[in-house]
């Protein structure tokens, strides 16, 4: 396929699929409530591709499965998620346009995806959990403020988006519940337990009200200007804790995620309501931890039975 050498009509192709993919992407929002992560990861993956057909004259809406299976081919050094990820975004693109008759025909539609693997999640041990738990020293306002935190993601097994966006609102004392909004806008309750419950008390009472002074702010977990904590920051935090607790391993909050739902299996909890709990629309998304408690299970087995 040649290059093109026109590039005023090159530019302006690509200017147009520009508004195009604009468009798509506001209506995607609109229908499915699609995060602003998600959707700027569509549109960088789209843009890509739309760039690419503009080099060789071709508009976005004109592109057939020739194309993108030529197009996937030149990312064939790149790994297979991020294959993955572009065709699934080229995917949800141009069936939505289809679907409300901007196109007839979807060049997506006969491509497979490429086989992913489905490697275990990292997780941490009981013990492990327990000495990050108690890394930050709850005698200080932020040493409070950061165990209180440790202690609600491990108790509820939120995103880290999710725990750095609760609101007061969301936190029902009494009943010890949180109302999260996850993925899609969708709405869940989750237990806090009454360890992770015992700490919020005492958070609320000593350490909050030190952070936001006289501010108007609804943050649950402020930061020590007293404004939204960012996912970044929090990040940082649980990598400090973890060197204190002496863990060598790569951690993340979604590391205590992942111990929060194989604890749960590990002592028995069944595995849909570990769904629920996580905010997973699909099981087969769940399942994977099944695996994590098997081999866990196994290498009890091992260690502890006679004949093991």
């Amino acid at each position: 396929m040649k290059v093109s050498t026109d590039t005023t009509a090159d530019d302006a192709r690509l200017e147009d699929a520009k508004q195009i993919i604009d468009r798509v992407l506001d209506a995607l929002w609109m229908e499915r409530g699609i995060s602003d992560n998600t959707l700027s990861a569509y549109r960088s993956d789209v843009l890509k591709f739309a760039e690419w057909l503009a080099l060789r004259g071709i508009h976005l809406l004109h592109a057939h499965d020739a194309d993108l299976r030529l197009y996937l081919a030149g990312l064939d050094n790149r790994s297979v998620r991020t294959l993955s990820r572009r065709l699934s975004s080229l995917r949800q693109f141009y069936g939505h346009l289809v679907r409300e008759g901007h196109m007839q025909h979807d060049p997506s539609v006969r491509i497979e995806s490429p086989r992913l693997g489905r490697p275990l999640p990292k997780s941490l041990t009981e013990e492990e959990v327990e000495a990050l738990l108690q890394a930050p020293d709850a005698g200080t306002t932020l040493g409070l403020r950061d165990r209180c935190m440790l202690e609600v993601l491990y108790a509820t097994g939120l995103r880290v988006s999710e725990l750095v966006g609760l609101m007061l609102t969301q936190i029902n004392q009494r009943q010890g519940i949180v109302r999260v909004t996850g993925k899609g806008n969708k709405e869940r309750l989750v237990p806090l337990g009454a360890e992770a419950l015992d700490w919020l008390q005492k958070y609320l009472q000593e350490a909050r009200p030190v952070l936001v002074k006289d501010q108007a702010i609804d943050a649950l977990f402020p930061n020590r200007r007293g404004t939204k904590m960012t996912r970044q920051a929090f990040w940082h935090l649980i990598k400090r804790h973890a060197r204190l607790a002496g863990i060598s391993k790569p951690i993340s909050p979604h590391v205590l995620r992942h111990a929060f739902a194989t604890h749960l299996l590990n002592h028995g909890a069944d595995l849909r309501v570990v769904q629920m709990l996580l905010g997973h629309s699909d099981i087969s998304t769940t399942q994977i931890y099944t695996h994590v408690a098997r081999e866990r299970l196994k290498s009890l087995h091992a260690e502890h039975h006679p004949r093991g």
